[in-house]
């Protein structure tokens, strides 16, 4: 059966192809969303030493029919330990009213849920799940880098028309700050992609997965390359990170829709399936960014940072375990992958639960006077890293990496010591509207402090003519 499949998939007109990889994309993408849901759900209970759902899909069997065998008498058998209620949930949902408020733009506010759903299918296209190029990526294009990056910074338009076209002040605000967020810290997620694009000089997701799978460093032939484990690539995986949770609107950076300030932000006027689309969206944008890291830094679907076949040349004794590992491997690609989006969508989660809500003001110096300096700096790294190893590896092949790396950190220091040039400059004349301030409480000496006069209520006030 499934050789005539492969033979049937392999046989047929190249748009067909693209048509089954496409669905097969959506089919990775949607079937997962209630598991991250009722993973965060659970998650954040025991983190919380709460127990979650687990009631949902339970059979609890009846202590007096004869028709039940005596050892299921009055025993309770849990399905799934709480899942089905997520399915539930997204059952009742659907079968409510859809209430509509009579003041919105109802193109505009019927067309925000489905621009918030379409980034992610459309940046999901460009990421191999798995080492079969007849599946895998949906478009296999030569700028998926910057493709993605460009695709992504569609996604404030979703918000920003669920703000504006819901006719609401509050909705109106949490728009306003979504696109101003999302504006933001693309700029950092941006130079910090673009790092490890540059270092591996190609924009194709798959050409920098194979990368990855060379050497470690260029000399140790026992490891694979991931750039998580190069010193430029674990800045920007940092800097990725923090810049991912800000695209998505997760917490800390959950702004656009606190509830404290906003109500529900960008989302108020939304019930039922529209609302639920959001969620969807939100969840989905929270896999794609974890996958999308997964496979930019932390070697896609490859199962460790080893090199098998290395291993099974140099180490033949253990060849047969080298072998079994690398079947695996193949045959479980996807698996894999998805296995480490939901370690990096536990890293959200558990951020979720750690820290508090930002500041707004405290957002965009976090993101401007922090991320986007350390991205760029970063990035100079690499640049001057690369030139520098071109050029002094012909003349002095013994320690051209070494001098390279000592003109990377040169560069580094030179980019730090102009901006802080520049910012001190701009400080000059004038106050920095972004400069943390401090209040003193001062105690007044004892002469200066106003008395307290204590008044009885039931004496007669005084009549002053």
């Amino acid at each position: 059966m499934f050789h005539w499949i492969a033979e049937r998939f392999l046989n047929a007109e190249p748009a067909e192809q693209a048509l089954w990889r496409a669905l097969l994309w959506v089919v990775l993408i949607f079937g997962p969303v209630p598991v991250w849901i009722w993973w965060e759900r659970k998650l954040l209970a025991y983190i919380q030493d709460r127990v979650g759902p687990n009631r949902t899909g339970t059979i609890t069997f009846s202590r007096t029919s004869r028709l039940v065998p005596r050892f299921l008498r009055g025993k309770k058998l849990r399905i799934l330990n709480g899942l089905p209620q997520i399915i539930a949930d997204g059952m009742k949902s659907f079968f409510k009213e859809d209430f509509v408020p009579g003041a919105v733009d109802k193109f505009v506010f019927l067309l925000a849920p489905a621009l918030a759903l379409f980034p992610p299918f459309a940046i999901g296209a460009m990421l191999p799940f798995a080492p079969w190029p007849s599946l895998t990526p949906v478009a296999d294009v030569n700028i998926g880098v910057l493709y993605t990056m460009g695709i992504a910074s569609l996604g404030a338009y979703g918000v920003i028309l669920a703000g504006y076209g819901s006719n609401n002040k509050y909705a109106l605000l949490g728009g306003l700050r979504a696109s101003a967020q999302l504006i933001s810290y693309e700029l950092a997620m941006g130079m910090s992609i673009g790092a490890a694009a540059l270092f591996c000089g190609t924009l194709r997701p798959r050409a920098m997965l194979a990368f990855q799978e060379g050497p470690l460093w260029g000399s140790v032939n026992g490891l694979q390359n991931w750039f998580a484990f190069t010193p430029f690539g674990a800045v920007a995986l940092i800097v990725f990170g923090i810049c991912a949770l800000a695209e998505t609107n997760r917490a800390p950076f959950d702004l656009p829709e606190c509830e404290s300030e906003l109500v529900a932000g960008y989302n108020t006027e939304y019930s039922t399936k529209k609302w639920v689309l959001f969620m969807m969206g939100e969840y989905i944008n929270m896999f794609i960014f974890a996958v999308l890291g997964v496979t930019v830094f932390l070697g896609g679907y490859n199962l460790l940072p080893v090199r098998w076949e290395w291993l099974n040349t140099n180490v033949p004794s253990l060849g047969g375990l080298w072998g079994a590992l690398a079947w695996f491997q193949y045959w479980f690609a996807p698996l894999i992958f998805l296995g480490k989006g939901a370690l990096l969508i536990s890293g959200y989660i558990w951020v979720r639960s750690s820290l508090p809500r930002l500041r707004y003001d405290q957002l965009m110096n976090l993101g401007w006077r922090w991320l986007l300096p350390i991205a760029t700096a970063n990035f100079t790294f690499v640049a001057a890293y690369i030139v520098a190893q071109r050029v002094l590896t012909e003349r002095y092949p013994q320690y051209g990496s070494w001098l390279a790396l000592g003109v990377g950190v040169v560069a580094v220091a030179l980019f730090g010591f102009v901006v802080g040039r520049l910012r001190k400059n701009s400080l000059r004349g004038g106050v920095d509207g972004l400069r943390t301030r401090t209040v003193t409480l001062v105690q007044p000496p004892a002469s200066e402090r106003r008395g307290i006069a204590l008044v009885d209520p039931t004496a007669t006030p005084e009549v002053v003519a």
